[in-house]
This record gives C-alpha cells, sequence and structure tokens, in this order.
C-alpha cells in the first residue's frame, strides 16, 4: 500500500502539469478557508509575526510578507537561473531566433497596460495596478500546454518558454522601477557594494556556488532594507553565477530549486494570497473598472498584444515562425499567455500594499486575476486543441 502510494506520489510530480494542479488546489483551499468559518485562522496564519534579530539588526514582518519578500526571492532566484542560462546557450543565445518572442513578449506586456489602463483613467488609486495583467504564469501555461500531450511541438514550448522569461524579465524592471518606495540610501549603497562583489566574483572566475549564495544573502537581507523589493536580489544573484567552468555545478543549482520552488514555495505562495473573501463581494465588485481592467487586460490584451506584435516582427521580416508553428497555435498559445495568476498576483501585492499608513479601498485585485486566467485558460486549451494537428 505504502509502496503503491509513493510510486503514485512520484508519478504526479513528474508530469509537467503537476505545478499547475498544485496550484489550482492550493487556491481553491485558501477561497475555502476564507469563506468558511476558519476564515479567522487563515487571517491569524498569514498575520503571525516572524522575527529574526542580531543585536541591534531586526527584520520583523508578518508571516505573509516572509512568504512574499522571502520564500518568493527564491522564485525569482531560479528565475534568474533560467534566464541566465537560456540567454548563454538556449532559446535566448541565438539572435536570429529571439526577435518574434521578444516582439511578443513587448507587445503582451503593453496592450494589456493599455487595457488595465483604459478602464481606469482617472482612477489614481486604481492606476496603481496597471502593470498586473502584464505577466503570465510560465507554470500554469506550460501545464495547461502539457494536456495537449504529443501533439504540442518543442519548438511551440520553446517559444511560449521564450516569451515567458521575456515578460518575467519585463516584470522584473517593472517592479524594480516602479513598486519601490522609502529607499533608504545607505542600504542601497551596501546593496550596491554587494553587487560589485558578486560582478567581481564572476569576472575572477570564482565558482564556488556556495560563495555566492552567502554573498546573496547579505545582498538579500540590504536589499530588503533599502525599500526596493528584496526579490531582485534573488535575480540578480542568478544573472551573476558563471555557467562557463562551472557547467555541471550550475545545472545542479537550478535542478535543485525546481522541486522546492514548483511544488512548496509557489503553491504557498498561491494560499497565502489567493483567500478572497466573497462575504461582501457584491454583482458591482465583478463591474468594477479595476476587475474588468484585469480581467480584459489578461484575457484580451495578451491575445491581441502577442499575436499583432508578432505578426508585426514577421512583416518586418525581423524573424519568422518556427518550424511546426503556424499562426493558429500562435493564437492559442496567445491566449494561453494571458494566465497571470502567480506573477499577477505577486505584482498586485506590492500595488496595493499600504504604504506610509496609506491602504486604498478598492475592490480585491485578485478577482480580476482569476477571472482572466481561468478564461484564458480554457480559451487558449481549447483553441490550442481545435488548431493542433492530430497525433
Amino acid at each position: 500500500m505504502k509502496t503503491a502510494l509513493k510510486n503514485s506520489l512520484l508519478s504526479f510530480f513528474k508530469l509537467e502539469s503537476a505545478v499547475g494542479i498544485l496550484l489550482i488546489l492550493a487556491t481553491i483551499l485558501a477561497m475555502i478557508m476564507a469563506n468558511s468559518p476558519l476564515a479567522d485562522t487563515y487571517k491569524m496564519i498569514m498575520d503571525t509575526p516572524v522575527i529574526i534579530m542580531f543585536g541591534q539588526f531586526l527584520i520583523a514582518k508578518p508571516l505573509l510578507l516572509w512568504i512574499n519578500d522571502g520564500l518568493m526571492a527564491l522564485f525569482f532566484f531560479m528565475v534568474g537561473l533560467e534566464i541566465k542560462r537560456e540567454i548563454v546557450e538556449g532559446s535566448l543565445s541565438d539572435k536570429s531566433k529571439l526577435a518574434i518572442p521578444a516582439f511578443a513578449a513587448f507587445g503582451g506586456m503593453l496592450v494589456p497596460a493599455l487595457v488595465y489602463s483604459y478602464f481606469n483613467l482617472g482612477n489614481e488609486a486604481a492606476m496603481q495596478g496597471w502593470a498586473i495583467p502584464m505577466a503570465t504564469d510560465i507554470a500554469f501555461a506550460l501545464g495547461i500546454l502539457s494536456l495537449l500531450g504529443k501533439r504540442v511541438p518543442m519548438e511551440l514550448k520553446v517559444f511560449l518558454l521564450a516569451l515567458a522569461i521575456i515578460d518575467d524579465l519585463g516584470a522584473i524592471i517593472i517592479i524594480a522601477v516602479f513598486y519601490t518606495s522609502n529607499m533608504s540610501l545607505l542600504s542601497l549603497a551596501f546593496a550596491g557594494f554587494m553587487i560589485l562583489t558578486l560582478v567581481l566574483m564572476n569576472r575572477n572566475k570564482v565558482v564556488n556556488n556556495t560563495a555566492y549564495i552567502l554573498v546573496g544573502l547579505i545582498l538579500w537581507t540590504a536589499v530588503l532594507k533599502s525599500g526596493v523589493h528584496a526579490t531582485l536580489a534573488g535575480v540578480v544573484l542568478g544573472l551573476l553565477i558563471p555557467i562557463k567552468g562551472n557547467q555541471k555545478s550550475f545545472y545542479q543549482l537550478e535542478h535543485s530549486l525546481h522541486a522546492p520552488v514548483n511544488f512548496f514555495i509557489l503553491p504557498l505562495f498561491a494560499f497565502a494570497n489567493a483567500g478572497i473573501s466573497f462575504s461582501t463581494v457584491g454583482l458591482k465588485d465583478f463591474t468594477d473598472s479595476m476587475t474588468v481592467g484585469i480581467a480584459l487586460g489578461l484575457f484580451v490584451g495578451k491575445q491581441v498584444g502577442v499575436v499583432l506584435f508578432t505578426f508585426i516582427a514577421h512583416v518586418l521580416g525581423l524573424g519568422s515562425l518556427p518550424k511546426g508553428v503556424s499562426w493558429g497555435s500562435v493564437y492559442g498559445l496567445a491566449i494561453l499567455s494571458g494566465i497571470g495568476f502567480t506573477m499577477s498576483l505577486f505584482i498586485g501585492s506590492l500595488a496595493f500594499e499600504c504604504r506610509d499608513g496609506v491602504c486604498y479601498d478598492l475592490v480585491d485585485y485578485r478577482m480580476g486575476i482569476l477571472l482572466g486566467s481561468f478564461i484564458s485558460g480554457l480559451v487558449g486549451y481549447l483553441v490550442l486543441l481545435k488548431t493542433l494537428p492530430k497525433a
């Protein structure tokens, strides 16, 4: 019995769709708890204070922010490593193949932001969330793509991966530029010194990953104290760990992060951030400009932006569709890229966090993310089911 259960679990975790399934389950569990007698327990867990103190040095945050600022830094560390690998020797290393997904990603960020802004222009508080529908949840998108099995050509997966990685890079830049507050110049200067240390280590061909991670921990602490979002430290660290002369160790490090990030950190993040209470939700909340802006930004803005800018790049002769990838499958993929979920939730948590004691009294932005992501996932799957050749 135990062996059968173990084998079943191992088989589940090997599925490409496993991460998406866990994210859905974590979201459902959070929403059940938030709308049941367990609502107070759910809130109490998320508000539990967690304190780290060494002499005069103090970090005191509720559990929710430790998840968002701390554990998610590991997710962004993995993203940084993936971006580095793809740039050095992966799908982003060939400039001739980069133009199409780069244009697609740019359109997939620009048009959703414009759609959201159209519905919320003039509402200064709501406009804080303009970047929410720009992100693509690569784990969910790949999970749904995997449901189509062998009908999906490898080139289409690579196209989605390249698009999502450039999309993530854009989201990282937006977080760094637009979602920072109360910057401490001293902490920022110390963070800059740590980055310089990492650069010098890289230039001097230091290949000890442990040394990079130790400096990275100090960098994370400095960035956390600086007012810039702490997860950016993870990206910087991932980008500065060398591959050349360090391939085996680099791949082992990246691989070692996949399981804890995909099967623990991301589901935990979804559980912590998706607990929407519907006790006070009415029809007006679903028709609110912010909900509509996010949902349509993800579902309409993403597909229009990705397809339009892919077509522009193609017409300009900057690149061509990968072999075996049709315009129909690009359209299905464009719809699928409207699954924002974890990245959109993350940006939303930054956009509407209380700052300087000011908290905006707005409709829950998470409703728009869930609606837009669900519709994008369902319709994208159906379009690809229709357009992809039968196996």
